[in-house]
């Protein structure tokens, strides 16, 4: 059986196995009534020779269903979103989605951009990580187009589906845990909040924790960095070690971005684990424990943000559309270090 052109069609398959386009058809929509196993396996054997590939535009225009879900990620570079990314692809893949992933570079303008574009590619719905600067079109296209799940970053006021972990309590609780220890000079060192609701969270709980345990108010040892410059880093640490020399003091980092960077700062100005600074913070990647091993590392188990998140969409998609939004919270912990 041999065919010259580069494209096979429905009609060069019917042909080949000696049956109607509508058998063919039938056959790749899963409709297997009255066709007899002899003549299902001739059409399996003949697709496979002719290595047919059905249209998926085709197939989408048919069924209505793109078999696409869209994934937006604010920051690919973090490990954080690695990590999502294959909690959404494995649950997505098991249930017969492809993934479109758009990374913004937490750009409100580029993510106004790559959702339009996911639309146009008629995903059937999207998972977003958000800027948090375009809460009403997301708002607009959960209502009006395609179900959203929104992961990891949420809104103030829940009117899409969400999926986070206990930002706030982890947070409070991990200084409660510091303030016991003895520490009562703790830094807590951020990127910018922006409209990051995972890091105004943390915050928050880090500023009530202060206040509930060690009657402080902790605003002046708030430090934001630039992980883009280490220089910030550096700068915060040696201002906070200026302030309070010779005090027995504890830095908390608000994401394992900011904690990479604090232990590069930490070894670069010649400091100590944890003779100079106690360090603590998200989050559990592993590598934070080859600086120095009893550093305690909150651990908010990305991938099943990323699982939650993709099996709550495809639920919705298959589901009731016009039920209230739900919110899924997923517990974090404190892993504290072998001396601990």
């Amino acid at each position: 059986m041999k065919f010259e052109k580069d494209v096979i069609t429905i009609n060069d398959v019917a042909k080949a196995a000696n049956v109607s386009k509508t058998t063919i058809s039938r056959y790749l929509n899963g409709k297997f009534d009255y066709m007899s196993q002899d003549t299902r396996k001739r059409i399996q054997n003949v697709i496979e020779e002719l290595k047919y590939r059905p249209s998926s535009v085709a197939q989408t225009l048919k069924s209505n269903k793109s078999g696409l879900i869209g994934v937006i990620i604010a920051d690919i570079a973090s490990q954080f979103s690695s990590i999502l990314l294959k909690g959404i692809g494995d649950v997505c893949q098991a249930n017969g989605y492809k993934v479109i992933i758009s990374n913004v570079d937490n750009d409100p303008a580029k993510e106004r951009e790559y959702l339009e574009s996911l639309l146009d590619n008629k995903v059937e719905g999207i998972v977003v990580n958000t800027t948090g600067y375009n809460n009403e079109l997301l708002i607009d296209i959960n209502e009006n187009r395609v179900p959203i799940v929104m992961a990891d970053r949420i809104m103030d006021e829940l009117k899409i589906d969400s999926v986070a972990t206990n930002n706030y309590s982890i947070t409070f609780d991990t200084i409660k845990f510091l303030a016991d220890k003895g520490y009562k000079n703790i830094a807590f060192i951020t990127q910018d909040p922006e409209r990051n609701s995972a890091r105004h969270l943390r915050q928050k709980g880090y500023l009530d924790a202060m206040k509930e345990f060690l009657n402080i108010d902790a605003s002046n040892l708030v430090y934001t960095i630039d992980v883009g410059d280490k220089n910030t880093t550096i700068k915060a640490i040696e201002k906070f070690n200026t302030e309070y020399r010779n005090k027995l003091k504890a830095i908390f980092t608000a994401n394992g971005v900011v904690l990479l960077n604090v232990l590069q700062g930490i070894q670069e100005c010649n400091y100590k684990i944890p003779e100079d600074f106690y360090v603590c913070g998200y989050e559990d990647w592993g590598w934070a424990r080859l600086a120095y091993s009893k550093i305690p590392v909150i651990s908010q188990h990305s991938y099943d943000v990323g699982v939650e998140s993709a099996k709550m969409l495809i639920k919705r998609i298959n589901g009731k559309r016009k039920e209230k939004p739900k919110y899924i919270e997923l517990e974090a912990k404190l892993i504290i270090g072998d001396s601990e």
